[in-house]
């Protein structure tokens, strides 16, 4: 749907801070007359200063703003489908936990896609190309179809993916179907990803926000619906909530693919021949993918190993890593606003600045996840209890969120740094970093914690606790290096 068209200015626009000229769809938060409520009342409209030349002090929080709320809607569709599922038993969670940590290869690829669909589009944002960006867009896209498809074709081989993992009798009986169609989804969650990383990359993470909504409110209405049979619907379980999440996502997608094409981008929704672009792009996705492959690989290591403590081991460590994936959301905002600020700070021809970014994000997110750590260290019962009141589940759950929460302070310069690389198009050094962290620390010392000593589960939050620390450590070395400022995307 195409945005709304603002009245001309009488006299030309600028940002107070830079005194650059705004483009013409921006409309300039009053942050000089303390008007706080509106300037984030905008951002949410996606009215943001230029995110290449504005004040970062403004820009970072009015980009992270939408942005947080973004990874919120993506949150919720999880966190709807765990309290739902867990009412059906611990089975039932235990196969949310097996099926995911497959899936979460798909999630990998999108987001790996999305990662130089942000640069690229940045980067040419920067640089005041409208056409380039309206290319890079429509490059993107196809890419993700692509791709998508090709990992759509894993849903053939669902059961004994799930053998695989150790799956018991039951689990791999109700988690088969849920498996294949949430496999299927490929092609629809590849482009719901870059899509929003196209909107992102341009400044405009408020409608990325509405794709999200439009599937998420979708989602909210038929997950009760199809898991318990309400009305004339058939109760279907777990697999009814992998029907719901396709019919969602497919709506969020096909709702951002409308705006692009119809909106102030106007990107060409038939493939481009543009040789140069899509190998570029495929390239950075290259590294993009591996970066998020190489993680969520080592996910399947970690449940492999927490299966044969039993399904309670499985279903908890599932509700520990959804409680705490949920409250690094204002940090996937933050994280995701660097990587749109530097991409279009570099086209501006000001690595500083994006250097700036960099280090003032990092410190936010420091502030905002300490005070969770604080919370969890004490309370970790508190947000467990509304998934669980199965004993067994609700310990590991407890354990893992404790320990998880020691690295908290931790954890945001990991994804803030690493959203720097990749904003910058460097999506090689992430992948290297987190080969290094995951595959030679997190999964070989989560196997010796859990079944060379007497630890038991808690050597696998323990391996998640180090390794999130060390990838965050070396990351932030290698960014005041600054060769990624000299990556040309």
């Amino acid at each position: 749907m195409p945005s709304e068209p603002p009245e001309p200015p009488a006299v030309p626009l600028s940002d107070s801070a830079s005194g650059a000229p705004l483009r013409p769809h921006d409309t300039p938060p009053n942050l000089e007359q303390g008007s706080l409520r509106q300037a984030m009342w905008q951002a949410l409209r996606g009215h943001i200063p230029d995110v290449a030349t504005s004040d970062l002090r403004r820009a970072i929080p009015l980009l992270a703003l939408p942005m947080a709320l973004e990874s919120a809607m993506e949150a919720l569709f999880v966190l709807v489908d765990m309290l739902l599922v867990a009412r059906l038993g611990p089975a039932a969670v235990a196969t949310l936990g097996l099926t995911e940590s497959i899936i979460a290869c798909l999630y990998a690829l999108a987001f790996g896609m999305a990662a130089p669909a942000t640069a690229m589009v940045a980067r040419r944002s920067g640089e005041g190309n409208p056409a380039a960006v309206a290319e890079a867009a429509n490059q993107s896209f196809w890419l993700a179809i692509m791709v998508g498809s090709g990992g759509a074709l894993l849903a053939c081989w669902s059961a004994p993916l799930l053998q695989l993992l150790g799956a018991e009798a039951e689990v791999l009986a109700i988690g088969t179907p849920f498996m294949t169609i949430s496999l299927c989804m490929g092609p629809i969650i590849t482009t719901l990803f870059v899509l929003s990383g196209v909107l992102r990359g341009v400044g405009n993470p408020a409608m990325a926000m509405r794709g999200l909504a439009v599937a998420n409110i979708t989602n909210l209405l038929l997950d009760p619906c199809l898991i318990f049979g309400l009305g004339p619907f058939p109760a279907l379980g777990v697999t009814g909530a992998a029907i719901a999440t396709f019919i969602g996502r497919g709506s969020g997608a096909l709702f951002l693919l409308v705006y692009l094409c119809r909106g102030p981008i106007a990107m060409p929704l038939w493939p481009l021949k543009r040789a140069a672009i899509a190998r570029k792009l495929l390239r950075l996705a290259l590294g993009g993918a591996a970066q998020h492959l190489v993680e969520t690989g080592s996910w399947l290591f970690l449940v492999r190993i927490l299966a044969t403590f039993g399904s309670a081991a499985v279903a908890g460590y599932t509700i520990a890593m959804r409680i705490v994936l949920f409250t690094l959301l204002p940090t996937w905002g933050l994280s995701n606003a660097t990587g749109t600020l530097v991409g279009q700070s570099l086209g501006a021809g000001n690595p500083a600045r994006a250097a700036k970014a960099v280090w003032l994000s990092g410190w936010y997110t420091s502030a905002a996840l300490g005070s969770c750590a604080g919370f969890f260290l004490l309370r970790p019962d508190l947000p467990v209890a509304l998934f669980s009141p199965e004993p067994a589940v609700a310990h590991v759950a407890q354990e893992g969120v404790r320990i998880i929460s020691c690295g908290y302070v931790f954890y945001g310069w990991q994804m803030v740094t690493q959203q720097a690389f990749n904003g910058a198009g460097d999506t090689r050094t992430p992948a290297l970093i987190n080969l290094m962290c995951f595959w030679l620390l997190q999964v070989p010392g989560a196997y010796l914690l859990c079944l060379r000593t007497t630890v038991g589960t808690a050597g696998i939050f323990w391996a998640i606790t180090v390794s999130y620390t060390v990838s965050a450590l070396v990351s932030v070395l290698l960014v005041r290096r600054g060769r990624w400022q000299q990556v040309h995307v």
